[in-house]
């Protein structure tokens, strides 16, 4: 197994600028704001030939309470699973009380622990160190992870003990593979409470308060032997409510999560109802191309008219979505969050399903005689073939000729018979049209009459194929 690295210390120390050093990503926000990271984050290194993964926690000050209480649990949870902790003092701060009461914890806890002093840039590292060995870690180790100095020294040190993989050796690792889900929604709709229930884990800090989630937390599991990166987001609100420059940070990670995701998890509040920012978001997972789930949360102890309600407002409103498979759950006790599974291997088999162009064709041709497409200027619309163009989100190629005069009306017609017949569910299916060229329209050098002779013989294969 890769040994694990946990990176903890008070807040806005440089814990997050050292995992970005650490794993070569960006994976989590960095800003001159304490408290910024809040649930563990995941990361994947490596040195020369050895790997290792890297935790990244939220800052530890002693005196928690509310949401910060949590963040520490978070971090102390991090220092139980960890095989070496890296404990991160600030050269320019210099040594506090917080300091000594980690020092404290970490000693009780006999972890194999390094002091690390960060932010010694521009300082006499003899300076910047002396006053770090009251708190009797060892010998502090200078660095300056935003730029880099001695990180890759420190690491070859820490690293030293652990003996290099052999070739052999199986490393079962999850990160970036399987399924790929994305948890998406308004703020406090209840995102982090559902990854919790889905994992069978206090992962990620629960707090009753919109905003909690900050960074978009990766979380590589498995089930019933299956693999699966789940990934929970921060809630988006509307752009004029948005002022705080670490929720802006907050929001760019999300949109990239949902690209990044294969099916995205979009969580509704009963409560509260339908409101713009759920269709904004709901029209954002559609224009990337994601596969969609739909979970309305808070279902539990809500009235009978309150939930009928409910569903008129969806089906009215989201009646473009009907493809989705629709839950209604409880995250906070579990109702129907296990129903969730079977709906996102659905929905990500059809995204990433591959079909034959003869059998795509068939349908194609099937589809047209059961409902012709129509005439303009005395001349029917041809649709000659269809093949696959791409997956994930399915995209369908038909080619025929005067493509550009078909009615939107017969676009719909032939989604939704795609979609029936092939048993697409949970995924939007997209259409690309091509009109159909002549070969040697394209060639500078083809004579007046080869054109003429290649046109003669396109129209003679689709009189053949008309009276099959």
């Amino acid at each position: 197994m890769n040994p694990v690295i946990a990176l903890v210390g008070r807040p806005n120390v440089g814990k997050s600028t050292l995992f970005n050093r650490l794993t070569r990503s960006r994976d989590a926000i960095v800003a001159d704001f304490p408290g910024l990271t809040r649930d563990r984050q995941y990361g994947n290194g490596r040195l020369g030939d050895k790997p290792f993964t890297v935790i990244d926690t939220g800052g530890i000050s002693g005196d928690e309470q509310g949401i910060d209480a949590a963040m520490a649990e978070q971090s102390l949870l991090a220092i139980d699973e960890a095989d070496i902790v890296l404990f991160l003092v600030d050269a320019r701060a210099g040594l506090t009380p917080t300091d000594e009461a980690i020092a404290q914890h970490l000693r009780v806890n006999q972890k194999k622990t390094w002091l690390v002093v960060n932010k010694t840039d521009g300082l006499p590292e003899e300076t910047a160190t002396v006053e770090f060995h009251a708190l009797g870690l060892g010998e502090p180790y200078p660095i300056a992870a935003s730029h880099g100095r001695n990180v890759t020294q420190l690491i070859e040190l820490v690293l030293e003990p652990f003996p290099e993989p052999s070739e052999t050796e199986a490393h079962p690792e999850l990160d970036g593979k399987g399924i790929r889900i994305g948890v998406v929604g308004r703020p406090n709709v209840g995102k982090s409470t559902l990854v919790n229930r889905l994992l069978g884990e206090e992962r990620v800090v629960v707090f009753d308060e919109a905003g909690t989630t900050r960074d978009a937390i990766e979380i590589p599991f498995e089930r019933r032997g299956k693999p699966y990166v789940l990934v929970d987001t921060a809630g988006i609100r509307r752009r004029k409510n948005v002022s705080l420059i670490a929720e802006k940070f907050s929001i760019v990670k999300t949109l990239d999560a949902i690209k990044s995701c294969n099916v995205a998890v979009l969580v509704l509040d009963a409560r509260t109802g339908l409101v713009e920012q759920d269709l904004h978001l709901l029209d954002y997972v559609l224009n990337t191309g994601r596969a969609l789930v739909l979970a309305v949360n808070k279902w539990d102890g809500l009235e009978s008219e309150a939930k009928e309600k409910m569903r008129t407002e969806i089906k009215r409103r989201l009646g473009f979505a009907d493809y989705a498979d629709l839950h209604f759950i409880s995250a906070l006790h579990g109702t129907a969050v296990g129903d969730l599974y079977p709906s996102i291997e659905r929905a990500f088999k059809s995204a990433t399903a591959h079909w034959t162009t003869n059998r795509l064709t068939t349908l194609l041709q099937d589809a047209v005689k059961e409902h012709q497409p129509p005439m303009v200027n005395g001349r029917r619309i041809k649709l000659k073939m269809a093949h696959q163009g791409g997956s994930n989100p399915p995209i369908i190629v038909v080619h025929g000729n005067q493509i550009n005069q078909l009615p939107e009306a017969y676009k719909r017609y032939l989604i939704n018979t795609f979609r029936k017949v092939l048993k697409v569910r949970g995924t939007p299916i997209r259409f690309e049209f091509r009109s159909g060229a002549n070969p040697f329209d394209a060639n500078p050098d083809a004579t007046d009459r080869e054109k003429a002779k290649a046109r003669q013989l396109a129209r003679t294969r689709e009189a053949r194929r008309s009276k099959r």
